[in-house]
């Protein structure tokens, strides 16, 4: 059957282009989704389309995750059947195959809200690893989809949450979405905020949510005494700097002797062991934070800036590259 598929042909150059699909070319454990909705993860895909990603040389066809009606399913599969709404982590294509992380999408979600399971899926990592409680302080530095997801998360597991970040209308939208402290740096002194809101004491724990190595360094500054550093997003680019400062923040316990910790989504199993060795699990992930979508205690509303077909696939990467106070949640409707 024909389909279609975003491809990043070179540098900063994106295209809507056609292939054949063998429907019939099903390994025993895949199924086929016709795709209804897909979601841009801006940092990944962004990185990817620069071309300075060593494990996406172009051309690459991108993707991250999308919802869609299963059309046929290999010999093996038990858990989806033909006619299903399923979510999964797939490419930008109007028909895809997948054997990874397929969970059905509840029937009182559509597949637009859903899509942003795959974003919160990296998101939750970071409570994941943390050792932060209820009641305590917990800055998130980068409100874009997945540090604003992170600040929900926290604050649904009892947390205090800071969000912090420099553009204004992130910062709009995570106090839209319950975050209840919010400062933009560029308007008033984020450790001064964040002081004043913790009495003094700074956060047991700091979520770097970005990716930025100056930021990472820095994000000690707003920890507390023990307390601890998740670094949520994937650092990238150089920075040439002195860090001294950075492990005596670590090490020495008048500087408050803070923990670094990592947050990368795929520290984690796929599926949990059925031998109950194994608690945290991607597969049981996604299937909570749907629930919590569906429930509406995870507000993904409000962070959908953009919903466009895939033949404008080149104006959705400029806009979340060049245009971040207007565009933050992309996806592609492949039903259009």
């Amino acid at each position: 059957m024909e389909a279609q598929h975003v491809v990043f042909t070179e540098p900063d150059t994106v295209e809507l282009q056609s292939f054949t699909f063998d429907i019939d070319d099903l390994a025993p454990d895949q199924i086929a989704i016709e795709t209804r909705h897909s979601i841009i993860s801006p940092g990944t895909e962004l990185a990817c389309l620069s071309g300075e990603e060593s494990w996406a040389p172009l051309p690459f066809v991108p993707g991250y995750g999308g919802c869609g009606d299963v059309i046929a399913v290999g010999d093996d599969v038990e858990d989806v059947e033909v006619g299903d709404t399923a979510f999964s982590y797939t490419k930008h294509a109007s028909v895809v195959t997948s054997s990874v992380l397929v969970s059905p999408v509840p029937s009182e979600l559509d597949t637009v809200k859903a899509c942003f399971a795959r974003m919160a899926a990296v998101s939750i990592t970071a409570l994941r690893v943390s050792e932060a409680e209820l009641g305590d302080h917990v800055a998130v530095i980068g409100l874009g989809l997945v540090g604003n997801l992170c600040a929900q998360l926290f604050a649904l597991a009892g947390c205090e949450v800071i969000g912090i970040d420099l553009i204004p209308e992130r910062c709009r939208v995570a106090e839209a979405c319950g975050v209840k402290h919010v400062v933009n740096p560029a308007e008033e002194d984020r450790s001064a905020f964040v002081e004043e809101v913790t009495d003094g004491h700074m956060c047991e724990t700091v979520v770097e949510a970005i990716g930025a190595p100056a930021v990472g360094a820095r994000a000690g500054e707003l920890a507390g005494p023990l307390g601890e550093v998740v670094l949520l997003g994937s650092p990238r680019g150089e920075r040439v700097e002195n860090i001294t400062p950075l492990l005596n923040r670590i090490h020495l316990w008048g500087n408050g002797c803070i923990t670094y910790k990592g947050a990368h989504e795929w520290r984690y199993p796929t599926e949990r062991d059925e031998s109950g060795r194994t608690k945290h699990s991607i597969a049981r992930n996604v299937e909570i934070l749907m629930r919590l979508i569906a429930e509406g205690r995870l507000h993904v509303e409000e962070l959908i800036s953009h919903v466009l077909p895939p033949s404008e696939c080149a104006r959705a990467y400029e806009g979340l590259r060049d245009n971040k106070d207007e565009y933050m949640g992309v996806l592609f409707d492949w039903t259009a």
